[in-house]
C-alpha cells in the first residue's frame, strides 16, 4: 500500500465519509404524473457502468452510482480475494469518460482460472462473486472480545436514519455504515448493496482500518452474501433494519458473527452471536424513528 493511501484510524471522526445528496451527478429530476394524474417531478438515482481492471486483466463490469470508484474497485478486489492485505498498490487510474478503473499492484496477478468460477449473488444489481469464497470465510476468526451495547445501537441507528442521504432524497438505493461503538465512521450508498459493502472494504484497505472492534450496519437484507462479506472483512457485528434469510443466519452462526436484524426504533432481534450484546439501555428510552425515514425500512427489503 502506498504512503499516499495511509491514514491512522485515530484520525477518523464521525461521518468521516458520508453521502452527498446534493451531488448533481448522482440523481436527476424526471417529470411524470402522480396518483391524482397531475404533473409531478421525482428525484431518481443515476446508475452507470464501471469496468474494473486489475493490472492488465479485465475483472468485472458493475453498475454503480459512480461516486468513490477507487473505494469500490479496491473493496471488490479485496472481498474477492484478488487483493491481499500486504499487496502494494502502485496506482489507481480512473477514466470518468470511459467508465474504466485500473488498480495496479507491485505483485504480478493472473486470475483467469478464478474468473471462470462465477456466482450470481442475491444482491440487487446482479452482484457477482468469483472463486471459492467459502474457503476464506471458514478460515476467519472473529474477535471474541467485541461487544455491542444496546445504548450504542439505539444512538447509532438514530444517527444513521436521520443523516442526509440519497435514500431520503430519491430512494432506490442501499446504504452501508462502518461504525465504532455509537459513532458512524463511514457511510456509503449504491444501487447494489454489494457495491456499498465493497466501498467500505476499499476504505478499510486503503486506510488500514482495523475491523476487530467495528460494527457494520446495512439497510439491506441479511443474506448469505452479506454475512460472508462481513465475516471475510473481519467485522464481528452485523446490523440491519431489514430481515434475514435462513442461509444468512446459518452462515452467521457457523462463523460466530453477531447478527442483528429488524433494528427499527426500540426494536431488534438477534439470531446469532447474542453473547456480544450488553443490555444497558431501557428500550422505552429510544424514540421511534421520524416518519420521514419510514420509507427507508420499506424499500430496504426490495
Amino acid at each position: 500500500m502506498t504512503d499516499d493511501h495511509q491514514a491512522r484510524y485515530s484520525d477518523l471522526v464521525e461521518f468521516e465519509l458520508r453521502p452527498d445528496p446534493n451531488d448533481t451527478r448522482l440523481t436527476q429530476q424526471v417529470s411524470g404524473i402522480d396518483h391524482h394524474g397531475k404533473p409531478a417531478d421525482a428525484a431518481i438515482v443515476c446508475e452507470r457502468p464501471l469496468t474494473l481492471f486489475l493490472n492488465s486483466q479485465e475483472i468485472v463490469t458493475t453498475m454503480t452510482i459512480g461516486d468513490h470508484p477507487e473505494l469500490l474497485a479496491v473493496g471488490f478486489l479485496k472481498n474477492q480475494g484478488m487483493l491481499k492485505l500486504d499487496d502494494t498498490i502502485t496506482a489507481i487510474d480512473y477514466d470518468d469518460d470511459l467508465n474504466v478503473i485500473v488498480v495496479r499492484t507491485a505483485r504480478t496477478t493472473n486470475y483467469e482460472e478464478t474468473l471462470r468460477k462465477r456466482v450470481q449473488t442475491s444482491g440487487c444489481g446482479q452482484g457477482t462473486a468469483f472463486g471459492d469464497l467459502m474457503e476464506t470465510f471458514r478460515a476467519v476468526q472473529l474477535s471474541p472480545n467485541a461487544i455491542i451495547k444496546t445504548s450504542w445501537l439505539y444512538v447509532l441507528t438514530q444517527k444513521i436514519n436521520t443523516s442526509p442521504s440519497l435514500y431520503l432524497k430519491a430512494g432506490a438505493i442501499h446504504g452501508c455504515v462502518l461504525a465504532h461503538q455509537d459513532c458512524p465512521l463511514i457511510y456509503v450508498e449504491d444501487v447494489g448493496r454489494h457495491n456499498a459493502v465493497d466501498k467500505i472494504a476499499g476504505y478499510m484497505q486503503l486506510n488500514t482500518v482495523s475491523p476487530h472492534d467495528k460494527i457494520f450496519y446495512t439497510t439491506g437484507r441479511l443474506t448469505s452474501e452479506m454475512v460472508i462479506k462481513c465475516v471475510t472483512m473481519g467485522i464481528p457485528i452485523l446490523v440491519s433494519r431489514s430481515g434475514f434469510t435462513a442461509l444468512g443466519v446459518e452462515h452467521a452462526r457457523s462463523a460466530g458473527l453477531t447478527l442483528i436484524g429488524r433494528a427499527r426504533g426500540k426494536r431488534f432481534i438477534a439470531l446469532s452471536g447474542e453473547d456480544r450484546i450488553l443490555f444497558d439501555a431501557d428500550p422505552q428510552s429510544r424514540l421511534e424513528d421520524p416518519k420521514s425515514t419510514s420509507r427507508k425500512a420499506a424499500e430496504a427489503d426490495l
